[in-house]
């Protein structure tokens, strides 16, 4: 998938834990837990919010995009 989840370096870098993330903004370990290993499909804008106030952030400092596709020049 090119859209890469850098929470857990944004959670390092603000020195903050799962679970206290999880406590601020009202979310489950488990699906934090999935969002951090990027494992997850979707993210809502609510949640997306909550956790750039909880961690000082902006949304582009948690998810990436990443070209995966080789491109092809023509002859």
């Amino acid at each position: 998938m090119p859209i890469i989840v850098n929470l857990d370096v944004m959670m390092a870098k603000r020195k903050i834990s799962l679970n206290e993330l999880s406590e601020r903004v009202d979310l489950t370990l488990s699906n934090l837990s999935i969002l951090k290993t990027g494992k997850a499909k979707a993210i809502r804008f609510t949640t997306l919010d909550a956790i750039c106030k909880a961690l000082d952030c902006q949304p582009g400092d948690i998810l990436e995009f990443v070209n995966t596709e080789k491109e092809t020049t023509n002859p």
